[in-house]
């Protein structure tokens, strides 16, 4: 481990600049991106790259699909409910998704 810390403390660091490139460098030094983690990068996307939002949002939304931690989830029923929430109010739509 660096001086700087773990790649997972530099990803944060990143996380918390908003700066979008600082931001795609640390993830890439991760074996994954965690969900929660995966939700703030697309909010920076939609402030920072918003032609690139509607991507990032359905990579997103089908990785929540998929989380085994809500059954919710699975099969993607309220999927399009998510994205649209997502598109119109990303704020709320991340306090929705952290109480889940």
């Amino acid at each position: 481990m660096s001086i700087k810390g773990s790649p997972y403390a530099r990803f944060r660091r990143a996380l918390d600049t908003g700066n979008l490139a600082l931001i795609r460098t640390a993830a890439a030094e991760l074996p994954q991106v965690n969900l929660d983690d995966a939700l703030r990068i697309c909010l920076v996307i939609r402030e920072r790259e918003p032609e690139s939002f509607d991507k990032a949002a359905c990579r997103w939304l089908a990785r929540y699909a998929m989380d085994p931690r809500d059954p919710r989830a699975t099969g993607g029923g309220g999927g399009g409910a998510r994205w649209k929430l997502m598109r119109e109010d990303p704020d709320l739509a991340h306090e929705v998704l952290e109480r889940l």
